[in-house]
């Protein structure tokens, strides 16, 4: 967006990674919805695009903000007249430094949880979020115990009837092989910096695309589809080693059977490491996925600049995605949006809002260089995000999960089993989200009606009855 913006500017982009992440395949599938697939491409094509760009393959050591220039790993100093800082998000780990537990954020780190696989006969997935979701549903032929805080899963995204309805499709035979997809990747592969020992302590890698597991083969030692048992309303308390375990005179808990009763394992299996949870279930295991989210990475930026932080860590911008020091803008996950949102917008840490900031924390610093004035880009006034779960279309619109409505909502839902799950946030007769899971073909009709704030009280709950047309009726 620089580039085009300003050709005859000097542009750098400093990243630590030799593959940058490019959007392909983009699809505008309404006003507010886009689609699109991640795809790493190496930084030449880039260069090549446009001649005023200059990749900088380094980590950045400090930000120097008063002398208007960073740092970078092999000690040179680029200065800049506008900066803006895009690192992402970096995986929360339950633990630090244990050879056992692996945090799935990046490409690198999803290569080695595959090296992992193959020889697995049981993995313990900690966290409830797309990541979790996704490994759940695609892992074969090994136990799976998913451990998460809430009564049901993946609930950053969905209510409980709309968990019921995913599971139901864990338990089903999955569709034989899904359509190969025609994409090169690139991976950073052969690349591997001499510095990396342990994998992924201190290791920058590139946030995964939203189809990371495709071309993946995800599958465990054993001979068999889904073995998954979820633990709900559990923590994690204590991680032993095997040793530590043996000292400790704890016993574990089989892994529960089902009625078809074939087991895997047996019950006085010795595993590498055992995981006490806080419903006094001990269970061992392989290894254990971290998947519990994301932290605002800051690290580089924040000894010696006085950022103002939101209560999330990230970097506070406001409406025109500067942050708190003169010529500093942040975009994606490192930041937190400070200013009046929307009331039917909120930031999450995904790929279709950092797109969606980057590009428009561009057109600010345009704007601003050329003092300009500038509105707020359209994509704030309406909270839309679409992704696959299990196979299955996932539209999320406005305040999909009633956040911060209080209790004066109400929700109201269609279900056909295997088939699609509507459901819509109402409050005040106006619609204020919606969750369709399926091919409902709503998602349009829907996003008009949030933004319009038409006032539909009069249709109770004829408004999702399947005879009637909506499309057609609005």
């Amino acid at each position: 967006q620089l580039a085009i913006q300003f050709p005859s500017e000097d542009i750098l982009l400093v990243t630590a990674s030799p593959v940058i992440k490019a959007v392909t395949n983009f699809k505008q599938v309404s006003k507010v919805l886009e689609e699109f697939d991640v795809e790493e491409q190496p930084k030449t094509m880039l260069e090549n695009r446009f001649p005023n760009i200059k990749i900088i393959e380094s980590g950045v050591k400090e930000l120097k903000s008063k002398e208007h220039c960073i740092v970078t790993g092999d000690g040179s100093q680029h200065v800049y007249k506008k900066l803006c800082l895009c690192t992402g998000a970096k995986p929360k780990l339950i633990c630090e430094g244990n050879p056992y537990v692996l945090g799935i954020r990046d490409t690198d780190s999803a290569q080695e949880f595959q090296k992992q696989l193959t020889k697995a006969k049981r993995i313990m997935i900690i966290g409830n979020g797309g990541i979790a979701l996704e490994l759940v549903y695609e892992i074969e032929g090994c136990e799976v115990i998913w451990a998460i805080k809430d009564k049901a899963i993946g609930n950053t995204f969905f209510d409980a009837g709309a968990a019921e309805f995913l599971t139901s499709k864990l338990t089903a035979e999955k569709p034989e092989g899904r359509i190969a997809h025609k994409r090169t990747r690139y991976t950073t592969e052969g690349k591997k910096k001499e510095t990396q020992t342990t994998a992924g302590i201190g290791s920058m890698g590139s946030a995964l695309g939203p189809d990371w597991h495709e071309g993946l083969n995800l599958k465990g030692t054993k001979e068999f589809s889904h073995k998954i048992h979820i633990e709900t309303m559990c923590e994690v308390k204590k991680i032993f080693l095997q040793e530590e375990f043996r000292i400790s005179k704890k016993k574990s808990s089989p892994f529960p059977r089902d009625h078809s009763n074939q087991s895997v394992t047996t019950d006085n299996e010795v595993w590498p490491v055992y995981v006490e949870l806080t419903n006094e279930k001990i269970y061992g295991c392989d290894f254990i996925v971290s998947a519990t989210g994301v932290t605002p990475n800051t690290e580089p930026f924040l000894c010696g600049n006085n950022f103002a932080l939101g209560e999330d860590g990230g970097l506070k911008v406001d409406a025109y995605m500067h942050t708190s020091l003169s010529d500093v803008y942040a975009a994606g996950d490192i930041c937190t949006a400070s200013w009046q949102p929307s009331p039917v917008w909120q930031q999450m840490r995904l790929w279709t809002q950092a797109r969606q900031m980057g590009w428009y924390a561009a057109k600010c610093m345009a704007a601003a260089s050329l003092g300009e004035s500038i509105d707020m880009d359209f994509s704030f006034e309406l909270f839309a995000h679409v992704t696959k779960f299990f196979n299955y279309k996932v539209v999320l619109l406005g305040k999909y999960n009633a956040q911060g409505l209080g209790s004066d909502h109400e929700l109201m839902l269609r279900c056909t089993k295997g088939q699609e799950y509507v459901k819509v946030v109402m409050q005040h007769g106006r619609m204020m989200g919606a969750v369709l899971i399926g091919e409902t073909d709503l998602e349009e009709t829907f996003e008009n009606l949030i933004l319009n704030q038409t006032d539909l009280s009069s249709y109770g709950e004829d408004l999702l009855d399947p005879n009637i047309d909506l499309e057609d009726y609005f």
